[in-house]
């Protein structure tokens, strides 16, 4: 079943490929910006590289949580989904990933690109794909309670910024540390592991707060 609502999520985001984009584009939109602005000092943009990418990764996230349950909300199917017999929280896990397929991964597949846009070299494009790979899935995942609870509000994407963003401020720490680290030939499997512990934690406890956010704000 969980499979199923996977593939169907995939097949419903697909249809709307303009928004889909928003967030890509956005991202390199806020990379394109640090070259113009600093010249081409590759040292320099090396240097602020983990910072701005890692600032953009996260606005583009944000810009695209706030659909994860809006179209749902809004054309009712979002009461059809809790009366499946599957649990909430397995439905709303089921969700997420999907969402982050269509938001996050793309960030990950052309972070080559955004490497270069930054002057950085092999090594440190290795250790940021790797925190995209463990930090994009963990954004969706702590922005998906909060989703739950604005999915009733005009203008829920502020207020969901706002609720958002302190939780995320570890996840940022920690992933440009990890790049700093690569830059300046040190260990970095410390760092990554407590992204992954991050991921962990979060995937087992974000599908339930969500869940209970979701029949809060209906029951509103």
């Amino acid at each position: 079943m969980m499979w199923s609502l996977f593939c169907l999520e995939l097949r419903v985001a697909f249809r709307c490929r303009a928004e889909l984009a928003n967030p890509l584009w956005f991202f390199f939109i806020i990379l394109t910006l640090f070259p113009i602005a600093l010249g081409q000092d590759s040292k320099q943009l090396a240097h602020i590289a983990p910072g701005a990418i890692w600032i953009a990764a996260l606005l583009a996230s944000l810009l695209a949580q706030d659909r994860l349950f809006r179209d749902d909300y809004q054309d009712g199917s979002l009461e059809q989904l809790m009366l499946l017999p599957v649990p909430l929280p397995a439905v709303v896990l089921s969700k997420i990933l999907a969402h982050w397929c269509v938001t996050g991964l793309p960030l990950l597949l052309f972070s080559p690109l955004a490497a270069l846009l930054m002057a950085m070299d092999f090594a440190q494009w290795a250790v940021m794909a790797l925190t995209l790979l463990l930090g994009t899935p963990t954004l969706s995942l702590l922005a998906a309670p909060g989703s739950g609870l604005t999915v009733g509000l005009p203008r829920g994407g502020v207020l969901l910024s706002l609720l958002v963003l302190p939780f995320t401020l570890p996840l940022l720490i920690f992933a440009t540390a990890a790049i700093n680290a690569a830059t300046a030939g040190l260990p970095v499997s410390g760092y990554l592991a407590i992204l992954a512990a991050m991921l962990t934690g979060s995937a087992m406890f974000s599908p339930f707060a969500t869940a209970a956010a979701l029949r809060a704000s209906l029951q509103g």
